[in-house]
């Protein structure tokens, strides 16, 4: 099963991604030793040109890690059928203890990564490198991250075998379990969608008062790591059943199939997509603003906070669009 193309492909991006992020994060601890903006030394320059190519390919890595996540659940979604008791991802994930830590990590370095894009591209506008050391520190930060993310996901396919039985989404999520799915799956869908309603108005608040004050945009970024796990949550005990039409049907994964008009995509994308762009917004505003940073930073906070509250406002009305015209009266 190790030989299945898009296996092979995951294992392929994860291989290169750590081994870049390695040979950069070696790079890192030179750079935050011997960094000296005001030297004009052989050294000092060289350090300088060295850093556009390492944050050139560093980007070019995480965009590929970050793409790596939707193969990754797609791959999942596809391979179901070739496990006994399988019926969509959650079948694949759970045939391996390693399947849902891959999963979570994954995500992990997706919001991880695209934070530090962020701050690349403040520190590319300016021109003292006013945001180097806060860049490759958190280079050191990630590094790790993606190497165990490539571990994680290396144990997961290498434990994947074809006569395994595994349990399909019903049981995982299923109302009365002892476990997380089961308590989200029991979780009142009236009580879901107060808490995502108010999640949403709260986080876009934040979100649109940011450019008039940092304190705002750090309330944004951690408002919109609070709404991402309530929005999951939502999708399991709420969203979900609305989609399928049945009350008792709650998995998150389903929704991405054909049969559902791959509605999961909708909701999904401007949800990551949101939550990233105002966790980013959120980082930047508590950096320090130096005076090369005037002009360059504040333009780029206000765009994050404006791509997250667009994300958010688009999964709220994907959420409300859904719920509107179901066929089922989950709320009396």
């Amino acid at each position: 099963m190790i030989f299945h193309p898009p296996i092979l492909a995951l294992i392929g991006a994860s291989t290169l991604s750590g081994g870049v992020l390695a040979a950069s994060a070696g790079f890192a601890v030179r750079l935050l030793r011997r960094w000296e903006p005001a030297s004009g030394s052989e050294r000092q320059i060289g350090l300088e040109r060295t850093t556009q190519l390492v944050s050139t390919v560093v980007a070019f890595v995480l965009v590929v890690e970050a793409v790596s996540l939707v193969l990754f659940a797609f791959n999942a979604d596809r391979m179901a059928p070739l496990f006994v008791g399988a019926m969509c991802a959650v079948g694949t994930l759970n045939a391996s203890p390693w399947g849902f830590p891959t999963l979570w990590a994954k995500i992990v370095v997706f919001f991880a990564a695209l934070v530090w894009l962020v701050i690349d591209r403040v520190d590319g506008r300016t021109r003292d490198y006013a945001l180097i050391r806060v860049k490759y520190a958190g280079l050191l930060v990630l590094a790790p991250l993606v190497l165990a993310e490539a571990g994680i996901e290396l144990a997961y396919f290498l434990d994947l075998k074809a006569d395994t039985i595994t349990s399909c989404c019903g049981k995982l999520f299923g109302e009365g379990k002892a476990d997380i799915g089961g308590d989200l799956a029991s979780l009142d869908p009236r009580l879901a969608l107060w808490l995502l309603g108010g999640g949403l108005a709260a986080t876009i608040g934040f979100g649109l008062a940011a450019p008039h004050g940092r304190v705002f945009a750090v309330l944004h970024g951690l408002a919109s790591l609070v709404l991402f796990g309530i929005a999951l949550a939502a999708i399991v005990a709420a969203i979900g059943p609305y989609v399928y039409e049945q009350p008792h049907h709650h998995c998150p994964f389903c929704i991405l199939k054909r049969e559902y008009g791959h509605i999961g995509f909708a909701l999904y994308v401007p949800l990551f997509v949101g939550t990233g762009a105002g966790l980013a917004s959120g980082v930047l505003a508590a950096l320090p603003a130096g005076a090369s940073l005037a002009a360059a930073l504040p333009a780029v906070r206000r765009r994050a906070a404006a791509i997250s509250i667009a994300g958010f406002a688009l999964f709220g009305l994907v959420a409300a669009y859904t719920i509107l015209r179901s066929g089922l009266a989950l709320i009396g």
